[in-house]
Protein backbone atom coordinates (compact mmCIF):
# COMPACT_ATOMS: atom_id res chain seq x y z
CA UNK A 1 0.00 0.00 0.00
CA UNK A 2 1.40 3.57 -1.00
CA UNK A 3 1.30 6.37 1.46
CA UNK A 4 0.69 9.65 0.03
CA UNK A 5 1.08 13.06 1.92
CA UNK A 6 -0.28 16.45 1.10
CA UNK A 7 1.76 18.89 1.27
CA UNK A 8 -0.97 22.45 1.21
CA UNK A 9 -0.24 25.92 0.89
CA UNK A 10 -0.52 29.47 -1.12
CA UNK A 11 3.64 28.58 -2.93
CA UNK A 12 3.13 32.09 -4.27
CA UNK A 13 6.01 31.27 -5.23
CA UNK A 14 7.67 28.45 -4.48
CA UNK A 15 10.69 28.57 -2.60
CA UNK A 16 13.83 26.49 -2.06
CA UNK A 17 12.35 26.14 1.56
CA UNK A 18 9.09 24.92 -0.15
CA UNK A 19 11.21 22.26 -2.18
CA UNK A 20 13.41 21.36 0.79
CA UNK A 21 9.91 20.54 2.57
CA UNK A 22 8.58 18.43 -0.32
CA UNK A 23 12.18 16.85 -1.71
CA UNK A 24 11.92 15.67 2.59
CA UNK A 25 8.28 14.41 2.51
CA UNK A 26 9.56 12.02 -0.45
CA UNK A 27 11.93 10.48 2.14
CA UNK A 28 9.04 9.45 4.39
CA UNK A 29 5.89 9.25 1.45
CA UNK A 30 5.33 8.00 -1.89
CA UNK A 31 3.67 10.49 -3.37
CA UNK A 32 3.22 14.08 -2.54
CA UNK A 33 0.60 16.09 -3.30
CA UNK A 34 1.64 19.83 -3.53
CA UNK A 35 -2.01 21.36 -2.82
CA UNK A 36 -1.89 24.78 -4.03
CA UNK A 37 -5.02 26.27 -1.85
CA UNK A 38 -7.11 29.48 -3.01
CA UNK A 39 -7.14 31.99 -0.45
CA UNK A 40 -10.22 34.16 -0.56
CA UNK A 41 -7.96 36.72 2.57
CA UNK A 42 -4.86 36.80 0.11
CA UNK A 43 -4.89 38.05 -3.12
CA UNK A 44 -2.22 36.18 -5.54
CA UNK A 45 1.24 37.98 -6.87
CA UNK A 46 0.99 34.58 -9.39
CA UNK A 47 -2.07 33.03 -10.69
CA UNK A 48 -2.95 29.28 -9.18
CA UNK A 49 -1.92 28.35 -13.12
CA UNK A 50 1.29 30.79 -12.94
CA UNK A 51 2.24 28.42 -9.98
CA UNK A 52 1.39 25.27 -10.81
CA UNK A 53 3.63 25.53 -13.61
CA UNK A 54 6.53 26.49 -11.81
CA UNK A 55 6.13 23.72 -9.43
CA UNK A 56 5.31 21.36 -12.64
CA UNK A 57 8.40 22.48 -14.17
CA UNK A 58 10.30 21.77 -10.76
CA UNK A 59 9.34 18.64 -10.68
CA UNK A 60 8.43 17.65 -14.32
CA UNK A 61 11.10 14.41 -13.68
CA UNK A 62 9.84 13.14 -10.16
CA UNK A 63 6.57 11.16 -10.82
CA UNK A 64 5.79 10.71 -6.92
CA UNK A 65 5.00 14.51 -6.68
CA UNK A 66 1.45 15.83 -8.43
CA UNK A 67 0.66 19.58 -8.47
CA UNK A 68 -3.14 20.01 -7.39
CA UNK A 69 -4.88 23.31 -6.61
CA UNK A 70 -8.03 23.15 -4.45
CA UNK A 71 -10.62 25.60 -2.53
CA UNK A 72 -12.35 24.61 0.93
CA UNK A 73 -10.87 22.95 3.82
CA UNK A 74 -7.41 20.65 3.47
CA UNK A 75 -9.21 18.06 5.65
CA UNK A 76 -11.41 17.38 2.17
CA UNK A 77 -8.68 17.41 -0.40
CA UNK A 78 -7.15 15.11 1.65
CA UNK A 79 -10.18 12.86 1.91
CA UNK A 80 -10.29 13.47 -1.69
CA UNK A 81 -7.03 12.10 -2.11
CA UNK A 82 -7.70 9.00 0.14
CA UNK A 83 -4.93 10.50 2.48
CA UNK A 84 -4.12 10.70 5.99
CA UNK A 85 -1.01 12.88 5.95
CA UNK A 86 -0.68 16.40 5.97
CA UNK A 87 2.97 18.04 5.47
CA UNK A 88 3.92 21.26 6.89
CA UNK A 89 7.05 23.11 6.83
CA UNK A 90 8.49 24.83 9.86
CA UNK A 91 10.61 27.40 9.63
CA UNK A 92 10.53 29.19 13.11
CA UNK A 93 8.76 28.93 16.42
CA UNK A 94 6.10 31.44 15.04
CA UNK A 95 5.39 29.04 12.37
CA UNK A 96 4.60 26.04 14.94
CA UNK A 97 2.19 27.61 16.57
CA UNK A 98 0.35 29.14 13.94
CA UNK A 99 0.70 25.02 12.43
CA UNK A 100 0.03 23.30 15.45
CA UNK A 101 -3.57 25.40 15.74
CA UNK A 102 -4.35 24.30 11.99
CA UNK A 103 -3.47 20.86 13.29
CA UNK A 104 -5.40 20.63 15.64
CA UNK A 105 -8.36 22.26 13.79
CA UNK A 106 -8.01 19.37 10.71
CA UNK A 107 -7.50 17.06 13.18
CA UNK A 108 -11.15 18.02 15.15
CA UNK A 109 -12.62 18.12 11.40
CA UNK A 110 -10.90 14.73 10.76
CA UNK A 111 -9.88 12.57 13.20
CA UNK A 112 -7.51 10.47 11.00
CA UNK A 113 -5.57 12.82 9.78
CA UNK A 114 -2.49 13.36 10.79
CA UNK A 115 0.54 16.67 10.43
CA UNK A 116 3.62 15.68 10.35
CA UNK A 117 5.94 19.38 10.45
CA UNK A 118 9.20 19.10 8.68
CA UNK A 119 11.88 21.54 9.57
CA UNK A 120 13.23 23.95 6.93
CA UNK A 121 17.09 23.71 6.34
CA UNK A 122 19.01 26.38 8.68
CA UNK A 123 20.26 27.94 4.87
CA UNK A 124 16.29 28.41 4.12
CA UNK A 125 14.42 29.21 6.99
CA UNK A 126 14.61 33.22 6.64
CA UNK A 127 13.11 32.62 2.88
CA UNK A 128 9.50 33.35 2.41
CA UNK A 129 7.33 34.00 -0.55
CA UNK A 130 6.64 37.45 0.72
CA UNK A 131 10.09 38.41 0.88
CA UNK A 132 10.59 36.72 -2.80
CA UNK A 133 7.28 38.69 -3.69
CA UNK A 134 8.73 41.99 -2.34
CA UNK A 135 12.17 41.48 -3.82
CA UNK A 136 10.51 41.31 -7.16
CA UNK A 137 8.46 44.31 -7.07
CA UNK A 138 11.93 46.17 -6.43
CA UNK A 139 13.92 44.80 -8.68
CA UNK A 140 16.06 42.97 -7.40
CA UNK A 141 16.97 39.09 -8.14
CA UNK A 142 15.75 36.80 -5.67
CA UNK A 143 17.41 33.63 -7.56
CA UNK A 144 19.48 32.50 -5.30
CA UNK A 145 16.25 31.84 -2.75
CA UNK A 146 14.95 29.65 -5.64
CA UNK A 147 15.21 26.36 -6.76
CA UNK A 148 17.63 26.19 -9.45
CA UNK A 149 15.14 24.19 -11.73
CA UNK A 150 13.77 28.05 -12.48
CA UNK A 151 14.96 30.98 -14.15
CA UNK A 152 14.83 34.92 -13.60
CA UNK A 153 12.29 34.63 -16.66
CA UNK A 154 9.93 31.83 -15.18
CA UNK A 155 9.17 34.44 -12.73
CA UNK A 156 7.98 37.22 -15.01
CA UNK A 157 4.69 37.82 -14.50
Amino acid sequence: MSKTAIYPGSFDPFTLGHKAIADKSLKIFDEVIIAIGYNNKKSGYYSIEKRKELINKIYCNNPNIKVIDYTGLTSDICDKHNTKHIVRGLRNIRDFEFEREIAMINNSLNSNLETLFLLTPSETSAISSSTIRELLELGANPMQFMPNELTIEDLEK
